[in-house]
């Protein structure tokens, strides 16, 4: 009995792993969540970051992990602040539709019948002819996935305050780092 539900607990574990947000984490990380963020040095203070989100992660939490990432990466390599020098976030919607029908060992299968009545011959019947309001049994989803980019230009000394673009990397740390998700 403690085995079977042991085996349980670790199902469970698992699935629950699949129904969360992205953490805030390198891609390709432990943890078999998907998504994650990446840089790559363009020159000595010019870096693409990115941050991909699953299914489960807002646009919201794509584009503050991205923003947290660039100000991460500006103190690590000894700057102050940093300019988003380009910015984009890409959504990737993935629709599916299932239908309460299959194909089955004899083509496409579906509940119809052909039958005769006195006066007016051979009828059929199934459910897309005739029937205005055949759509209920279609289940339609609609998946949203975001991935946010960015090249940053870092540099060091106070802010310029007249760039609009321009972040004091420890202040976004200071915001936005309480509220982010880690892998534990």
């Amino acid at each position: 009995m403690i085995k079977s539900g042991a085996a349980g607990l670790m199902v469970a574990l698992a699935l629950a792993g699949c129904a969360t947000p992205t953490p805030y984490q390198a891609i390709g990380s432990r943890g078999g969540t998907t998504g994650g963020y990446a840089d790559q040095r363009i020159e000595e203070n010019r870096f693409r970051v990115s941050f991909a989100g699953n299914t489960m992660t807002s646009r919201q939490t794509v584009e503050n992990f991205l923003l947290y990432r660039a100000a991460e990466l500006t103190v690590a390599q000894g700057y102050d602040w940093f300019v988003m020098a380009a910015r984009d976030t890409e959504r990737k919607s993935r629709t599916t539709i299932d239908q309460p029908f299959g194909s089955g060992p004899y083509g496409y299968w579906g509940p119809s019948w052909r039958y005769r009545g006195n006066g007016f011959g051979w009828r059929g019947w199934d459910p897309y002819w005739g029937d205005p309001f055949f759509d209920r049994q279609l289940d339609v989803r609609t998946v949203d996935r975001y991935e946010a980019t960015a090249e940053i230009v870092m540099g060091r000394g106070p802010k310029p305050i007249t760039d609009q673009r321009a972040f004091d990397a420890r202040q976004v740390i200071d915001n936005i780092g309480p509220g982010m998700t880690t892998p534990s």
